[in-house]
């Protein structure tokens, strides 16, 4: 358990140092067995502490601390995913901008525009808007993450589940960069072709 409160924290400060969430928003969690290490509500990710942190069971039980508003986000994708030990939510510039566009395609939000997105991120739904903490967005989070390990909530920001944390934020960071490219490229915006050549 120290071990995933020590990374929780680096993980924190890594997004936040990135430019990947801003002021309060964003939350880290981290899986051990049937328990889940996840940031306080209304911390800062640049300055949470270990002591901060909060403890919950995968069945919602708070063990320690006070947890972020999102954890029932966090706990309905490991509930989905029962393979993933860490769970990363930021408010990302380019990934939350993407998920504000209107006719973005909900099952695929983002074309691969690069090789390394199709290995790390594949396929991103978007999951219906509902205001942050709220349990009808953890419904919507859980369903997408039966199928995905990365989401965009509309209007909201990105979801990436992980193998680990650092596998989380080198997908995440796929997703970021991949997400400006598109905004900046518009309709120019093209994948890869799917093509050898000899």
């Amino acid at each position: 358990m120290d071990r995933a409160r020590t990374s929780v924290v680096e993980a924190g400060r890594y997004v936040h140092g990135r430019g990947l969430t801003h002021g309060r928003t964003g939350n880290v969690s981290a899986r051990v067995g049937d328990q889940v290490v996840v940031t306080p509500t209304g911390a800062s990710l640049s300055t949470v502490t270990e002591s901060e942190l909060a403890v919950i069971g995968l069945d919602g039980t708070v063990r320690e601390g006070k947890p972020s508003k999102e954890t029932g986000l966090h706990l309905a994708v490991y509930r989905s995913r029962p393979t993933a030990r860490a769970v990363v939510h930021t408010h990302s510039l380019y990934s939350a901008a993407v998920s504000c566009i209107p006719t973005v395609d909900e099952d695929d939000a983002l074309p691969p525009l690069t090789a390394y997105y199709r290995m790390r991120v594949g396929r991103l739904p978007v999951v219906p808007f509902a205001p942050p903490g709220d349990r009808q967005l953890a419904v919507h989070a859980g369903r997408a993450a039966r199928d995905a390990h990365c989401m965009l909530l509309r209007n909201h920001g990105a979801v990436v589940a992980g193998d680990d944390l650092d596998h989380a934020l080198d997908v995440l960071e796929e997703l970021e960069h991949v997400a400006q490219l598109y905004l900046l490229l518009g309709e120019r915006a093209a994948p890869p072709a799917d093509r050898h050549d000899g």
